[in-house]
């Protein structure tokens, strides 16, 4: 994939992944839309960029219309899309049978529906661009861990449907790529949705994480394991 001039919606823009991903790529000649809940943050991150400044669109996508509206409003100022780069995420942690349950509703809806979501109304527009969509989704979803039940239940279900997604659209032109990096540095960890993380190891630097997802943008890689950072 040829990033100069690719057009490129990047949700989360404003988190630890989303704004080194950004810079990679406005540094790589994409224009890009960004997302995120926080407008001033939003437009930090646009005003630090150069270049043309991109498009930015203050959303919570865990809200039913607001998915839609983020890639119509996209798609409107680039013209189209090439690529959507999902990184919005949440993270939350409890014993099993203790979850609250307003946290396992938010983390369903942010960490699952909310980006299926968005690749459904994405979709028309990477049809015609034979575009991609990469969709970052955690080391969770290959295999259990305890006192994350519910939030590694969400990844998996999101890893589920976009495997199957990446089947079902291959011929039409769409590539659509799970990307499951181990724990990195973003910060995530210290504001979970409910709970508190245990002690994790050091995990990986998001620079270098944001460097490898650019990567498997360009050299139309399919999945993107935890195994490959």
């Amino acid at each position: 994939m040829d990033l100069q001039d690719a057009r490129v919606l990047v949700t989360g823009a404003t988190g630890g992944l989303g704004r080194p991903v950004s810079t990679r790529l406005a540094a790589a000649g994409a224009r890009l839309a960004l997302t995120g809940r926080d407008e001033g943050r939003l437009e930090e991150v646009a005003g630090s960029l150069g270049g043309d400044r991109p498009l930015t669109v203050a959303a919570d996508l865990t809200l039913p219309d607001q998915p839609q509206a983020v890639v119509d409003a996209a798609v409107e100022h680039l013209g189209g899309l090439d690529a959507v780069v999902h990184l919005a995420g949440a993270s939350g942690f409890a014993a099993v049978g203790t979850e609250d349950d307003d946290a396992l509703d938010e983390l369903l809806l942010v960490d699952y529906l909310a980006p299926v979501r968005l690749l459904r109304a994405a979709l028309p527009a990477l049809r015609e661009a034979k575009g991609t969509a990469l969709v970052v989704t955690a080391v969770l979803a290959e295999g259990p861990v305890a006192g994350m039940a519910a939030y590694g239940a969400a990844k998996a279900a999101l890893s589920s449907y976009v495997g199957a997604a990446a089947k079902e659209l291959r011929r039409s032109g769409v590539r659509v790529v799970d990307a499951r990096p181990p724990h990195t540095e973003t910060g995530l960890a210290d504001r979970p949705l409910t709970g508190t993380a245990p002690k994790l190891p050091q995990g990986k630097d998001p620079e270098e994480v944001a460097a490898r997802l650019v990567k498997a943008l360009v050299d139309d890689e399919r999945e993107v394991p935890s195994s490959a950072f």
